[in-house]
């Protein structure tokens, strides 16, 4: 069939393009190693930020504490049928005050709540900015809402400034949508100006902390308690699936905007709920990151030694945070920089487009706590010697 052959084609171009993509061999992860295709390497694509989803003794505990309780390994339904199992309750609960924020609404990934929120909230009246760089998920929400959207130049809150000019007036309501931390680059929102920006001219501010929760702020709540901004911020939309080393999405707002939610969000709406099991693993993460200020700290200073000496190499490293991306530019280079870290015990994967931008390829180094400067050291030289 003309199908399969047209598909088949795209494959191989796939391949032509050193864009190909296959599922690693992953059959062991031990503290900071994970075993692929039977090697032993350090593990330094894990979103595991914090280590906690390698913390023995809590899984240990917990396991316990699970064979004791009744929590169930499915919940067999949506939420708003036979799903919403108390401790989604408790969960929600939790998150709120911790935010000091009226209301809390627990999702089944980052990707359900990102597709779900601007679409519920969102018509062919009103307008959503979005920085150039968001993740894949906020713009695939982006097409699923009615609303017309432009995309903001990366961190350029002038051009931003310059759309909300244009636009005021012309629509009932503009939402403004950024990650804190970008995913790729590692980089940061300044989420100061953006509160500035939606008070100044009355839009609605979505925040995605996927990739800062757990790692910034004095209780890990990401980015927006670093600036000081938690209570300013319509919706922050926060991960358990990184750094809190469990399943699924939350997001912290108003009381009004939760029940509105609540009735209008498909993807929370016709989903079955998460299994009791993970809303239990769940509230033990949240609540044993809390306490993990040195590690945050010490995370974050790794990162900074090893972008600096990356850079000192003549590297182009964007980022200001536990995400150390190096720009090959070249998807060749990135695959054949990836090979070579793996030779020499790394597990760093290859970054290509779409999911950089065109000649954006690059090695993502992604850090996490239980990792020590002795554990990283050769890799600046490694990559040095791989331009040589």
């Amino acid at each position: 069939m003309q199908f399969y052959e047209r598909i088949k084609r795209e494959l191989d171009d796939l391949k032509t393009l050193d864009r190909y993509r296959v599922l690693p061999d992953i059959t062991a992860r031990s503290g900071k190693n994970i075993t692929v295709n039977g090697q032993i390497l350090l593990n330094l694509s894990s979103n595991d930020y914090l280590g906690l989803g390698d913390d023995r003794e809590m899984l240990e505990g917990y396991g316990n504490n699970f064979r004791e309780s009744s929590y169930a390994m499915t919940s067999s339904s949506s939420r708003l049928l036979t799903g919403n199992h108390p401790l989604y309750d408790q969960l929600e609960t939790d998150l709120a005050k911790l935010y000091q924020r009226e209301a809390a609404l627990v999702f089944n990934s980052g990707y359900h709540a990102n597709i779900g929120i601007l679409p519920a909230l969102c018509t062919r009246h009103d307008l959503v900015l979005s920085d150039r760089l968001n993740h894949a998920s906020i713009i695939d929400g982006m097409k699923i809402a009615e609303a017309p959207y432009q995309r903001y130049r990366h961190r350029d809150y002038d051009h931003l400034e310059e759309l909300l000019v244009s636009a005021r007036n012309r629509y009932r309501q503009i939402f403004i949508v950024t990650e804190s931390v970008f995913s790729m680059d590692g980089d940061l929102a300044d989420l100061s100006r953006l509160v500035a920006l939606k008070e100044q001219y009355g839009a609605l501010l979505v925040v995605d902390e996927a990739h800062g929760v757990g790692v910034f702020g004095e209780h890990g709540l990401g980015l927006c308690e670093t600036a000081g901004v938690v209570q300013q911020i319509d919706i922050i939309t926060g991960t358990f699936g990184k750094a809190l080393a469990s399943t699924g999405a939350y997001a912290v707002m108003s009381s009004l905007l939760r029940e509105y939610l609540l009735n209008t969000m498909r993807s929370f709406i016709f989903t079955t709920a998460l299994p009791p099991v993970i809303l239990g693993w769940s509230l033990l993460t949240l609540e044993r990151q809390l306490s993990m200020s040195q590690e945050r700290e010490a995370l974050l200073q790794l990162a900074s030694r090893l972008r600096t000496e990356l850079i000192g190499c003549g590297f182009e490293v964007p980022g200001e945070s536990h995400i150390v991306p190096v720009i090959t530019g070249a998807n060749d280079l990135a695959v054949a920089l990836a090979v070579k870290l793996r030779n020499a015990g790394f597990h760093c994967m290859p970054v290509r487009p779409p999911t950089v931008p065109e000649k954006g390829a690059r090695i993502r180094i992604s850090l996490r706590s239980p990792l020590q400067w002795e554990d990283i050291a050769r890799i600046p030289e490694l990559i040095k010697t791989s331009w040589a």
